[in-house]
């Protein structure tokens, strides 16, 4: 078929394909994950190209270099959130001669529908000095994944394709491209646009300012002004775009309109828009990026609205309904809400977790300390806060639960208690659990092992269950205090007890609490 109705995830996934894509990558987050589900999935019908998950978003990131180094076309996805764990590759990235084109995917979450922040990954393109993307409908994010690989091999640089929650997963028409050839095999010719030794950064960081600046330049030249009115002029970014136009036939005049797809930000465009108006207002999804942008690059001050000023939502998704106001445009007349008041429905473990299990057995042995620390991470036993568990105390991000009950139990917060999913303990647990085994820390690690990544929709972990025990043991728990228990009400009292015993033990344990993920399984058996 030529054209199919997709949503924004499953654009990018054929538009890169179609781009001739020779490898991508990825650690599921949402909401990203359908990138590489969609990916894997034709890969499973069709081979020719790699489509792998990986152990976190750092090692995905490292993994597209070596395939970009080798001249092929690869693409690494992650939620905005998984780029702080990419940082270190991703910004480093910049400075060297990207070979085979490089893309990366980030998806964004205003609103934090399934995510610990609203952080806007355009900062981190900015600070990198890395080309970004920002697709407005399915069609666009097609388009630019296609783009972003020649954008990346004409400048030898790593490129950014932006996205948000509201683009990646709804659907709208997208017309394919003619589908090209993957590059051949070819080694980087030059190694020095590899080799990152200080030397040889310093010349590729002022090569790479000079780069930065002349994309700019391009942007400027295919940058074009929609004209109207002097009184006000619109700055739209990505799916603001659309909001934007919902409402454009309800004002009596058109103002003058800039839409900005493309950064680094188009300066010479601001300035002549900014030349032809009175006042300013802009849209953008995420941060107040290009508004605080703005009001450093004209030379002419003059009213800038948006986020940062009061006249936009600062927090949130935008909707063609909230932006009205700084539009001067009325709320929409609708219909009024039933008297009726729907009840609250929290987000809740699924109907036979192993995880609820986990935790009864978990506070029932910490019953009598009247001080304990319980430290949890990013997954579905998140949950394990609300009711009718109570039974962590702390969430921040993946791999934090290991590191902080290991530094609650040194500041003499004990017991104390790390909780982590299986997909999270391989994600970045590792490496808290070698530092409390190098220094002796008396902590208790729970791994809560369901076989699965289950808050992203059952993705298979990068290693099987029966790995878990021997990773502990290889970095130094004690054969004696490393336990494979089974989560399930049926095992209750004898995981109440070993947990009492173990935390008695003046050192470190780990206890792998397993038991299969009923939707995954569900999933197993439907496929």
């Amino acid at each position: 078929m030529d054209n199919q109705m997709l949503m924004g995830d499953e654009a990018i996934a054929l538009g890169a394909l179609h781009a001739g894509l020779s490898a991508a990558f990825a650690y599921p987050g949402t909401p990203s994950t359908e990138i590489m589900e969609t990916l894997q999935e034709i890969a499973s019908r069709e081979g020719g190209f790699v489509a792998q998950w990986c152990s976190n978003e750092k090692t995905a990131f490292e993994s597209a270099l070596g395939a970009s180094y080798a001249g092929r076309r690869t693409m690494v996805s992650m939620k905005h959130v998984g780029l702080n764990v990419a940082a270190d590759p991703f910004i480093n990235s910049a400075l060297l001669k990207i070979n085979g084109g490089l893309v990366v995917v980030v998806a964004d979450d205003p609103g934090m529908h399934s995510s610990q922040d609203e952080q806007d990954s355009r900062w981190y393109a900015d600070f990198a000095r890395v080309p970004c993307l920002e697709p407005a409908d399915s069609q666009e994010a097609y388009d630019m994944a296609r783009e972003a690989f020649e954008l990346s091999e004409k400048n030898a640089c790593p490129v950014m394709l932006r996205i948000v929650t509201r683009l990646a997963h709804g659907r709208s028409a997208v017309v394919f491209g003619p589908r090209l050839p993957q590059n051949p095999v070819s080694k980087a010719g030059d190694r020095w646009g590899w080799n990152l030794m200080p030397s040889v950064a310093r010349r590729l960081w002022k090569d790479l300012l000079a780069k930065y600046e002349r994309i700019r330049g391009e942007n400027d030249a295919t940058s074009a002004i929609e004209p109207g009115s002097a009184d006000l002029a619109v700055v739209t970014t990505g799916l603001a775009l659309q909001y934007y136009r919902e409402n454009e036939g309800d004002l009596a005049t058109k103002p003058s309109h800039l839409h900005i797809s493309r950064y680094p930000i188009p300066h010479g465009a601001l300035r002549e828009l900014a030349s032809r108006s009175k006042r300013i207002l802009v849209l953008e999804e995420g941060y107040p990026f290009v508004e605080r942008y703005l009001r450093g690059i004209l030379s002419t001050p003059i009213p800038i609205s948006g986020k940062e000023s009061g006249e936009v939502p600062a927090t949130g998704e935008l909707t063609p309904d909230n932006i009205r106001p700084a539009l001067g445009l009325p709320a929409r007349q609708g219909l009024a809400p039933s008297s009726l008041v729907p009840p609250g429905r929290p987000p809740q473990l699924c109907a036979g977790c192993p995880h609820g299990d986990s935790f009864s057995f978990l506070t029932e042995a910490l019953e009598g300390h009247q001080v304990f620390a319980v430290n949890a991470d990013i997954g579905c036993y998140t949950l394990g806060a609300l009711p009718p568990y109570n039974a962590v105390e702390t969430v921040v991000e993946m791999g934090a639960s290991f590191g902080m009950a290991r530094g609650a139990s040194e500041a003499g917060l004990r017991p104390a208690v790390g909780v982590i999913g299986d997909s999270t303990f391989y994600h970045s647990g590792i490496p808290n659990l070698v530092d409390a085994v190098s220094h002796g820390t008396n902590v208790k690690f729970l791994i809560l092992d369901n076989a699965t990544t289950g808050m992203t929709g059952a993705q298979p972990t990068i290693m099987p269950s029966e790995r878990l025990r021997a990773i502990a043991l290889a970095v130094g728990v004690g054969s004696d205090h490393v336990h494979v228990v089974r989560a399930h009400r049926t095992e209750h009292e004898a995981n109440v007890a070993l947990l009492k015993r173990e935390l008695d033990h003046m050192g470190v344990s780990v206890i792998i609490a397993f038991r299969e993920c009923i939707e995954a399984l569900k999933k197993a058996r439907k496929a």
